[in-house]
């Protein structure tokens, strides 16, 4: 089965489950090509072996000379006419009245063109976008253009907060497949799509690889190390985790909070973190590759996520599949990954009290650590193992885009000229 992949950047640090899941399908005989909107921001040096290997072959869209861009409109015109300039009406007409939103509708359908044009090379019919942002527009306005069809990835909850602006409604209508990671996301489709869109709604959870994340013997140390793998924004919630981390230092504790990745609240959480004197025992370990987190994971002690809005982390999968217990909080889907009490421990967003009860439960307690660390790990191995729900996506592509082939056949000959 040949399908092609279409991301807004790839690879990305915080997207290495898209890479993983084309690199199962294709263990499975899939024939998956990647296309993303921009090159990676992260230089190829900080790149795994396997991310350079990827950006060696994914075609990038704004990568491409004007020369090439022009061919490639020009092509298209002359070949269907009448379906280039539907689009181009399409794309125009997404912006309404808004002269910003129909600048920026003129460029996805150049974008649009030019993803049509490398799958007929490529000889690929269906295209499937993680995210329902402005990739998913491309590729709503691409089915317009070319015989293809097209499915998402939902993950939430970013696609839910602006659903006119991101014109969610009008993806749900054309795409031939929606894959939801988990319950809570596909219950927000529920409610914005009218019931008869409901049959494209499939439930497809994220997984990690429990063969590579293994847990790690933990030797007691004399300070105990907090892990913290996430973007350094709001959502987030990192100054509630450092708050909660000051008191812990107040009271005591010995503890070191590391926190990985980059954004744009780091300004604000250094200055915090001076603020606090924390200087010495708050880490800002930057944006790193997967290969590093994986090392970092094997020294912590303790994972808290204090986020404000999630679909389903992966890093709290990763975390659990090393045996971490994890401590985060009551939103969107984590109570999907996370039984509080039973494989880790969830407070309320925003509590900073409960999240410092929660953390410190668990540094005095060697023993709930241990017991929320194997919890959690045999959590992963019955719902979140990558291999196995890869194989549930494998499954759902062949039968729904099996079911496509005649009509996607149909559409091909009714454009011929």
């Amino acid at each position: 089965m040949r399908i092609a992949y279409l991301v807004s950047e790839y690879p990305a640090v915080s997207h290495t489950f898209i890479l993983r899941e084309a690199a199962a399908l294709r263990r499975m005989d899939f024939h998956v090509k990647i296309a993303s909107i921009n090159p990676p921001k992260q230089p190829l040096a900080r790149m795994t072996v396997e991310e350079r290997e990827e950006a060696a072959a994914t075609f990038y869209v704004k990568s491409a000379s004007l020369n090439q861009i022009a061919r490639s409109h020009l092509m298209t015109l002359m070949r269907t006419p009448g379906t280039y300039l539907s689009g181009l009406r399409f794309a125009l007409a997404l912006g309404g009245l808004d002269l910003r939103r129909i600048l920026f509708g003129f460029f996805y359908f150049v974008e649009a063109v030019m993803i049509g044009r490398w799958m007929e090379a490529e000889e690929l019919r269906h295209l499937h976008v993680h995210f329902a942002n402005a990739a998913a527009t491309v590729a709503l306005i691409a089915a317009r253009i070319f015989p293809i069809k097209f499915s998402l990835t939902v993950h939430g909850p970013d696609e839910f907060y602006d659903t006119a602006g991101t014109l969610l409604k009008e993806k749900i209508a054309a795409a031939s497949l929606i894959c939801c990671i988990g319950y809570f996301a596909r219950s927000q489709l529920m409610k914005l799509a009218p019931f008869e869109h409901w049959d494209k709604l499939e439930v497809v959870p994220l997984g990690v690889n429990p063969e590579f994340f293994t847990p790690v013997s933990r030797e007691t140390a004399e300070r105990c190390e907090i892990l913290c793998v996430g973007r350094l924004v709001p959502a987030k919630g990192q100054h509630i985790l450092l708050a909660a981390f000051a008191e812990l230092v107040r009271r005591g504790h010995a503890v070191r909070l590391r926190l990985v990745g980059e954004g744009p609240d780091r300004a604000s959480l250094e200055r915090a973190v001076a603020a606090a004197g924390l200087g010495e025992q708050v880490i800002f370990a930057g944006a790193l590759n997967q290969d590093q987190v994986r090392q970092l994971y094997r020294t912590a002690d303790l994972f808290a996520l204090a986020s404000f809005a999630e679909g389903i982390p992966v890093v709290l999968m990763e975390a659990m599949a090393m045996a971490i217990p994890c401590v985060s909080t009551f939103v969107a889907g984590i109570p999907e990954l996370i039984v509080s009490e039973r494989d880790g421990i969830l407070v309320m967003p925003s509590d900073v009290q409960a999240l410092t009860a929660a953390l410190e439960r668990l540094l005095r307690d060697p023993e709930l650590r241990r017991r929320f660390g194997a919890a959690g790990r045999q959590r992963v191995l019955e719902k979140y193992d990558l291999n196995h729900n890869i194989r549930h996506l494998a499954q759902i592509f062949s039968r729904r885009l099996g079911e496509l082939e005649c009509g996607i056949g149909e559409i091909s000959e009714r454009r011929q000229p």
